[in-house]
């Protein structure tokens, strides 16, 4: 039993060295696959921050910018308002001339002149009116 205990024990220790290199070998294999996932991840995690920054920029420049647009837009409703506003006294005002003038026509309706001398009287008349 000796010589066929010790081949027993010596192909027993044999698996066992055997298995633990494996074992090694796939736990080599494992960690190194783990570092390497880690370092790639840590690689885009470093890629995917820079464009972060450089978006935050784009999208700070583009807030900047539809500020502007704003500030403008509103300097516009205000001139278009104050431009309405003129427009409404300019009918106004165009309006009293028009009455002015229609009135200042009524006077001089009758006149009839065949001449220069004759007729300057009349757009005296006319003139004064529309004064």
């Amino acid at each position: 039993m000796s010589a066929l205990g010790a081949l027993a024990a010596g192909a027993v220790s044999g698996i066992w060295k055997a298995v633990a290199i494996v074992l090694a070998a796939v736990l080599l294999l494992v960690a190194s696959s783990t570092g390497t996932g880690w370092w790639l991840a840590a690689g885009d995690r470093d890629a995917a921050r820079a464009a972060l920054v450089l978006e935050q920029g784009v999208s700070g420049q583009l807030r900047a910018s539809i500020s502007e647009q704003n500030r403008a837009i509103e300097g516009m409703a205000k001139a278009t308002l104050a431009a309405q506003e003129r427009g409404v006294a300019a009918q106004a005002a165009s309006a009293a001339k028009g009455k002015k003038y229609d009135a200042a026509l009524a006077q001089v309706a009758s006149v009839r002149a065949t001449t220069c001398n004759e007729a300057m009287p009349a757009v005296r008349l006319l003139l004064e009116g529309v004064r």
